[in-house]
């Protein structure tokens, strides 16, 4: 009975602590707590993120996926701090030291760095000085000298403890064991560690200097460099970080001392006492010896998570705007692989991605057979209608420019452009298992020009094979934990993936892995299901694709489309689930299924009220809301509204740009402190945060994104270095202002 009761206290516990859980993380995220409540119970029941933010709308309140993914974050972090609160009681209990207030005070921590300095006091430790001191009798000295006495000696309270054969053989080394414990007592105190990790942050230096001052190295900025610890940038800490690990900077936290020890002082020397002295010594042992260190690690690794978190940040959210980057379509593509000694590798591909053609040419040093490499290229271009040449940014891309624009001007009449795409990734993805199951037959650079082609025609579909750290839009991207940093560039492929959909009959087995609830299994057997059987009509086939169960099917269906099928819902992110109800639609607005994708069916759709549709039907307001606009432009590529990227037909040099002249730029990443812009020259140009508006910018994201068309200005330009500084305020109205 008594262990029946114990159970259901238990689970009384949990429930309790849940509900706490809610209520906070509904607090801090501004919501309700029914909403944190409904999402956790939707994760519970395996539901996928981009499902729940697009298919249960009027459960969640309309949440959205950056919502929904901050709830699931942080109740998995609350939810470890409750096991953790829960085992440091069950610890402290069994040592019999764990009393109501100590307990209540575990239970209110929001913190798990608050746990844990409740728990300090009662860690088992390695042996210490003050341990040393405990087991040679020392404690009733170290409470004599805390009672504040207002009498006596202390080294002649000390001389009683003094023991050969405990190892104390002076009066000073008593006294000296119990400073040890008190120091090391003062030093595990919850509140004092809280008060000095605070004013730590509030006024810390930290400071990095050069191990060898002569020694040249890119942390030359930080040889003499110190900066308060609540203002440095996340960038910085990284960097100081690895100069640090590289063994170029000594890095420490430094602090004033006289305000700690003042503190410290007004803790501990409640009354006047004749043992002042001793105790304001062991409080500076302990502080110097004992807390400064330990704040010192912990204030380094809260700067270094927060700096990690913010760089996983910024390359999440660069990544999501370079693999929504609009696909260039109905062009046939000629891909270029440029190198020196083995030659530009050749890869002609059709309007869906086909590879249609390999080639190699060697244009370039140290080889210069321009006359026989144009022969080759003007076969390809004539013989495959090629349109648009796409040539990687790597070794031998700037002399690569150089021939195709020469090529491009003694053809006119094709109407050629080119375009530099980031070649980043495509080695890895070349020489990867997965290339080579696609392309057995041609080699790693041949497979590099392939992926070079069609990461213009589709980004999405070529960049999900890379490895994401590999795209090259991150900042100190290996600085950073590489498991939180791999969770965090899943969940942007994942959701970019899931907010484009996927034309089923199409997509790779890398694209579908994405979709939500399937996994690479299951994404195989869908391709072989489609190469054994033929494309899917509807929908509904894809319950018999092997392992495609029923839970699986209800969360990726609505992603999955099918372009020239048997039902033209299912072009459309409209779920099965709700056919019924887009049916109904129709049939009230006097139009059948043959209607779908007509200018008169949109027509009728703009005047349909959906707060008082929704209401006729009987379904939500949102889920309708969606379904009038999957109907009025079914099949619709949210990434066609995008801005297409700059495409040229010549070559400019550094040599050629002056201060003040205008050019037309794409943005290649977003950093901290700007914004790096592909003006057509081989280095992206920098656009500083100062330069990017006339107003104030806190970070850049502000004001642009990866893939972004901007206009820009020439500030300056190092030919030496191939640096360019450029600026996106306007000169003119600068001077006429």
């Amino acid at each position: 009975m008594e262990t029946l009761d114990a159970l259901d206290r238990n689970e009384q516990e949990m429930k309790e602590a849940e509900e706490r859980i809610y209520r906070q993380i509904a607090e801090e995220l501004s919501l309700r707590a029914d909403q944190v409540r409904t999402v956790a119970a939707l994760l519970d029941e395996g539901n996928t993120i981009p499902f729940i933010a697009r298919y249960r709308k009027e459960k969640t309140g309309e949440l959205d996926e950056n919502q929904i993914r901050a709830i699931q974050e942080r109740r998995q972090y609350l939810r470890g701090l409750e096991d953790r609160k829960t085992e440091v009681i069950r610890l402290i209990a069994k040592q019999g030291k764990l009393t109501p207030e100590l307990e209540a005070a575990i239970r209110a921590a929001v913190k798990l760095q608050e746990v844990e300095d409740l728990y300090r006091p009662y860690r088992q430790k390695r042996k210490t000085r003050a341990s040393v001191a405990k087991e040679r009798g020392l404690e009733p000295l170290a409470e004599w000298l805390l009672s504040l006495p207002q009498a006596g000696d202390a080294l002649a309270e000390a001389a009683k403890y003094k023991d050969e054969e405990k190892g104390v053989p002076t009066a000073e080394e008593a006294l000296q064991g119990a400073m040890d414990i008190l120091a090391e007592m003062w030093a595990d105190d919850a509140d004092i560690r809280r008060w000095v990790r605070q004013f730590t942050w509030r006024n810390g230096i930290l400071k990095s200097k050069a191990k060898d001052p002569e020694a040249e190295s890119v942390y030359e900025m930080y040889y003499e460099y110190q900066e308060p610890v609540r203002k440095i940038p996340p960038h910085r800490v990284l960097a100081i970080n690895r100069g640090e690990r590289e063994g170029f900077l000594g890095v420490s936290v430094e602090v004033p001392l006289e305000p700690v020890l003042d503190e410290l002082n007004r803790r501990i020397l409640r009354r006047s006492t004749v043992v002042r002295d001793i105790l304001s010594a062991a409080a500076e042992d302990a502080y110097k010896r004992l807390i400064a260190p330990s704040i010192e690690r912990e204030i380094r690794a809260e700067l270094t998570e927060k700096a990690e978190e913010h760089a996983i940040g910024i390359f999440s959210e660069n990544l999501r705007h370079l693999l929504l980057q609009p696909p260039v379509k109905g062009q046939i593509v000629l891909g270029v692989d440029p190198a020196y000694r083995t030659g530009c590798k050749l890869a002609v591909v059709d309007e869906t991605g086909k590879l249609l053609e390999v080639a190699v040419s060697y244009p370039t040093p140290p080889h210069n057979k321009k006359e026989e490499a144009g022969e080759i290229f003007r076969r390809l271009i004539d013989k495959h209608g090629v349109s648009l040449i796409v040539i990687g940014n790597g070794t031998a891309s700037r002399e690569t420019e150089q021939f195709v624009a020469e090529l491009i001007r003694s053809m006119p009449e094709k109407g050629l452009k080119y375009l530099i795409v980031s070649e980043a990734g495509a080695s890895v993805y070349s020489a990867s298992k997965l290339a080579q199951e696609e392309f057995p037959d041609l080699d790693v650079a041949e497979r590099s020009a392939v992926s070079i082609a069609r990461r213009l025609q589709d980004p999405l579909a070529e960049l999900v094979k890379i490895d994401p750290k590999s795209i090259g839009v991150g900042q100190y991207q290996h600085d950073v934990s590489q498991k939180r940093l791999d969770e965090s560039l899943a969940a942007v492929v994942e959701s970019a993936v899931n907010h484009v959909g996927v034309d089923v009959n199409t997509a790779s087995p890398e694209l579908l892995s994405y979709v939500s609830g399937i996994h690479a299994a299951i994404a195989r057997n869908i391709v072989k299901m489609r190469e054994e059987r033929g494309k899917f009509r509807n929908r509904d086939e894809l319950r018999q694709v092997p392992r495609l169960g029923a839970k699986t099917y209800e969360q990726c269906i609505g992603f999955l489309r099918i372009t020239d099928g048997d039902n033209p819902l299912d072009r459309t992110p409209i779920h099965p689930e709700s056919y019924e109800a887009a049916m109904n639609l129709l049939r009230e607005l006097g139009v059948g299924l043959e209607a779908v994708g007509t200018e008169a069916l949109r027509e009728k759709l703009k005047e349909v009220r959906v707060e008082e549709m929704a209401a006729r039907l009987g379904v939500g307001v949102p889920t309708l809301r969606d379904i009038v606009e999957s109907l009025e432009r079914p099949g619709r590529d949210p990434r066609d509204e995008l801005p297409p990227p700059i495409f040229r037909t010549d070559v400019l040099d550094i040599e050629d740009l002056k201060p003040g002249m205008q050019l037309m730029g794409t943005v290649r990443n977003v950093v901290d402190f700007g914004a790096f812009v592909d003006i057509g020259i081989k280095n992206d140009g920098l656009v500083h945060i100062s330069e990017l508006s006339e107003r104030y910018v806190k970070h850049p994201t502000e004001v642009v994104a990866v893939g972004d068309t901007v206009t820009v200005w020439v500030l300056g330009v190092d030919v030496k270095k191939g640096r360019v500084s450029l600026t996106m305020k306007n000169p003119g109205k600068r001077e006429a202002g």
